[in-house]
């Protein structure tokens, strides 16, 4: 096992249950949470009511996960200072910017403009999350591992751990999404490629693309090879697919070696069409139901961080080095 530095141990502590299981609540969604609450006119979105959407997920979920993600333009504060956020649960802070830059087929991911590690350890956060968009053969897959090992050596300086988020996509510019044989591919080299930084948990998507593959043996042997791929622990993305569709992923990732999830849409995307008391008695019953069964489920059947990483020793004058 490798030793974890002890900010990074007791950040991770603070991100999972007792027994080292991780089940994170995602809402760090920007652009895409103007297009979910009026697709119509996604730019009529005022910031208001984006943080207002926040604030009444987390305040109605966050105590059913183990920590929530958030972002530092509409959420981390607002939710910290506003008290929807509770002390005990974990905070996640993303620190790229939203969406990408460059060609569709050769991406490039970067650091939120005025933002850093640096302001994620001062604002008293748990850990960090960096989101990319990597192919292993993209033209900028040098340039976005580069990224990652930048902010994995900021995360070292600060003491705090990081989340990797790759999100996978096509470089066929005739296909909008990739084939399931390349999914397969693509996720397990990802995680090959980016755990070899010192990153601390791999955020990653499904292996296998469900709708080709029903068959769960299927998705089993695909979870253990990802499991063997990464030399980090992995959580779950729910990747906005339907709750009973990521409850099944989800068990089957956690008896396969995945250590929890990260999940968004798949427990609060109805809200998004609702408002007023409609909104707030959906979350605080089907989208809170749905937050706890995955905490659970999480809790008895994740591999625990702690299979990963030990405690650093801790010796009489630990402090006057570290």
């Amino acid at each position: 096992m490798q030793t974890l530095s002890l900010g990074k141990y007791r950040g991770l502590q603070h991100c999972s249950t007792p027994r080292g299981a991780i089940s994170v609540l995602a809402l760090d969604h920007r652009n895409n949470l103007r297009s979910a609450l009026k697709p119509e006119a996604p730019d009529q979105v005022p910031d208001t009511a984006l943080i207002e959407f926040k604030q009444q997920v987390i305040s109605r979920l966050s105590s059913s996960a183990t920590a929530v993600l958030l972002d530092p333009m509409f959420g981390a504060a607002h939710c910290v200072t506003s008290g929807a956020l509770p002390g005990q649960v974990g905070l996640l802070v993303a620190v790229e910017e939203s969406g990408y830059t460059g060609d569709p087929l050769a991406r490039h991911s970067s650091i939120a403009p005025g933002f850093s590690v640096a302001k994620v350890r001062r604002m008293g956060a748990s850990a960090v999350k960096l989101l990319v968009y990597f192919h292993p053969e993209s033209p900028t897959a040098g340039e976005i591992e580069a990224l990652v090992g930048q902010v994995a050596a900021d995360c070292q300086v600060h003491d705090l751990p990081l989340f990797v988020e790759p999100l996978s996509y096509s470089l066929d510019p005739s296909k909008k999404k990739l084939s399931p044989e390349e999914l397969h591919r693509v996720v397990i080299e990802t995680a090959r490629r980016l755990t070899q930084y010192p990153i601390d948990v791999l955020k990653a998507e499904f292996p296998l693309d469900i709708g080709a593959e029903p068959d769960e043996k299927r998705w089993a042997e695909a979870c253990a090879e990802l499991s063997a791929a990464s030399r980090v622990p992995w959580v779950l993305l729910s990747a906005s697919v339907d709750y009973e569709v990521f409850l099944r992923q989800v068990t089957v990732a956690c008896q396969q070696g995945a250590s929890g999830v990260a999940v968004g849409r798949a427990v609060w995307k109805e809200a998004t069409k609702l408002t007023g008391e409609q909104r707030l008695e959906f979350l605080r019953t089907t989208a809170k139901g749905r937050m706890e069964r995955l905490t659970a489920l999480c809790a008895a059947l994740a591999k625990p961080w702690t299979e990963f990483y030990t405690a650093p020793q801790v010796t009489k004058d630990w402090y006057v080095s570290y």
